[in-house]
């Protein structure tokens, strides 16, 4: 029976604390997920759990101690491990038995492209909503960081046993839509010499003239002059489509494609807004004063109440949201995850407030809050200003770089530290560009591989090759970090940060460069070529699942 490296040494953990639980030593009910990664410093073994700190909350005993606890009851003896150490404020370090690695490479050759898939979700149904920004201009570089950040981690739920819907909403209600109609309106008969005057805070930038120009393209002068009822709808409307055309055109470039593209309107179609406020009124969170009716957020640690409602009878945006989020309940999802950008940081408290006041647990919605995007062009700051319509378009920077850059580049980093994208590094076809550096290790592998076969050496499947010939320490680095795979997955499920995935990308590919330096694949033994042509095979696919996860072309040629 073929042994899950990584599973059966949670289960040595595993039946350590359940014997202290027995022991009367752990007062808890429910164990977390155990996460097994690799250490950076080979001096702290070969794999490192947290799990101490993890229980020191809940059984309010120090790190260490717990530790100790564990490690005193690990029954080890005829397993994979080898031995195990304690260091620091209670991070338990394992060494494995060398003859268990080779397991790894089983395991990866046997799965294939499903290789790094766990069931840590159990099929929880979970709905992810980002970019959502306001049909009103085109995606810029900013946005493109939330699309790669939602993508990401969406593709990396679903490898971890997840049901994620990718749902972007459409806000095509209210003031910002009638005044970007009202912007092409003016531009329109500007452009055919009809005085219109501006609209105050209506949007700029070339855009808006482009629209303008179709739509005398497709209308000629039919609404020159015009500014009633007919005219500024069908302005709004035709503007509206437009753009929300421009940005699927540059999500779908830029590997983003959503499940469900909701509209705000829809809510107030279906009357949906006056059933929310009766709900909230009944469980008496809403309030009257002063012609405004109030959602008392304060009562859930919101710094103050919100109006919901104005004294002219017109919703505010956070009443749009609550219906929105009412919406999402209901279509049965046990957790929705919304992504949105810096400026949107001060609105978590009122948003936590209304789901606890519609009665759902406050834990039913996660927001992650992306941090800006800088871009950077010979050692200098491009500048952008949205407002003034100056800004670098998500669709500029994939053409200008590529896809695969642009999204590796938006993921380097925590989604939640701000991001300077440096142009001349992005575009530069060489080692210092990361994204180069690890395809340049797939393509590699693909062309040793194809070496072996034009060369007439095969391993026919089935065939018993003596991976214990694989015995140097790059090797052993590289099989370490191929098995670490599905933790680094469970842990980006479990915490949200995709960035984690790319830095083990990195490091592989590192791994595996360094391999490839000190030693060849290809050799005058036939057994051991066989050996080492079964590990860069398996550093190969590991290689394509990671870049594949993330959104990223495996090109087999560079």
């Amino acid at each position: 029976m073929k042994i899950n490296l990584t599973d059966e040494i949670k289960k040595i953990l595993l039946n350590s604390i359940e014997k202290n639980i027995r022991q009367g030593n752990f007062h808890i009910k429910d164990v977390p997920e155990i996460i097994l990664l690799t250490p950076k410093n080979k001096t702290y073994g070969d794999l490192s759990t947290n799990i101490a700190m993890q229980l020191s909350r809940e059984l309010r005993l120090k790190p260490l101690d717990i530790a100790n606890f564990i490690v005193n009851d690990l029954d080890i003896q005829d397993t994979i491990i080898d031995k195990v150490k304690i260091a620091g404020p209670g991070f338990i370090n394992l060494w494995l038995k060398e003859n268990w690695l080779y397991q790894t490479l089983n395991e990866i050759r046997e799965k294939g492209d499903d290789y790094g898939k766990v069931d840590l979700g159990k099929r929880e149904k979970v709905q992810v909503e980002f970019v959502s920004v306001n049909p009103t201009g085109p995606l810029h570089v900013g946005h493109g960081k939330c699309a790669a950040v939602g993508d990401a981690l969406c593709n990396i739920l679903k490898a971890a046993g997840y049901e994620v819907e990718k749902e972007y909403y459409i806000n095509d209600q209210g003031r910002q839509i009638d005044l970007l109609g009202q912007s092409v309106q003016a531009r329109y008969n500007n452009l055919l010499g009809e005085k219109m005057e501006f609209p105050v805070d209506g949007y700029k930038g070339e855009y808006i003239v482009d629209i303008a120009k179709e739509v005398i393209d497709k209308f000629q002068d039919k609404y020159k002059g015009r500014d009633d009822q007919e005219s500024r709808e069908f302005f709004k409307e035709f503007t509206l489509r437009k753009i929300l055309e421009g940005i699927k055109k540059d999500l779908k470039d830029f590997g983003v494609e959503f499940d469900v593209w909701f509209s705000e309107r829809s809510l107030y179609e279906q009357n949906k807004l006056q059933e929310v406020m009766e709900l909230l009124k009944q469980r008496g969170f809403l309030y009257k004063k002063e012609g405004a009716f109030w959602l008392k957020t304060t009562v859930f640690g919101d710094e103050k109440d919100r109006v919901v409602i104005r004294e002219n009878d017109i919703p505010t945006y956070f009443a749009s949201d609550i219906v929105y989020h009412q919406n999402k309940y209901q279509r049965g999802f046990d957790k929705v995850i919304d992504i949105w950008g810096a400026d949107h940081h001060g609105y978590i408290k009122r948003m936590k407030a209304a789901i606890q006041a519609l009665g759902y647990p406050e834990d039913f919605l996660e927001v992650l809050i992306v941090q800006f995007v800088t871009l950077i062009r010979e050692g200098k700051e491009v500048g952008m200003s949205t407002r003034g319509g100056e800004f670098v378009t998500l669709r500029d920077l994939v053409r200008e770089v590529g896809k695969d850059v642009a999204r590796y580049f938006f993921l380097m980093r925590s989604y939640d530290s701000h991001t300077e994208f440096d142009l001349d590094v992005a575009k530069s076809q060489s080692m210092e560009n990361p994204v180069y550096y690890i395809q340049y290790a797939y393509a590699r592998i693909c062309s040793i591989i194809k070496k072996a076969k034009e060369s007439g050496i095969r391993i026919d499947k089935g065939e018993k090759v003596n991976l214990q010939l694989l015995n140097k320490e790059e090797e052993f680095e590289l099989i370490k970090k191929l098995s670490s795979l599905k933790e680094v997955i469970k842990k980006v499920a479990l915490t949200w940060k995709p960035h984690l995935l790319t830095t083990y990308l990195y490091d592989l590919a590192s791994s595996f460069h360094r391999y490839y330096t000190v030693h060849r694949v290809i050799t005058d033994d036939k057994e051991l070529t066989k050996a080492r042509l079964i590990l860069i095979d398996c550093t190969r696919i590991v290689l394509f699942n990671t870049l594949k996860i993330l959104g990223i072309s495996a090109p087999e040629r560079m």
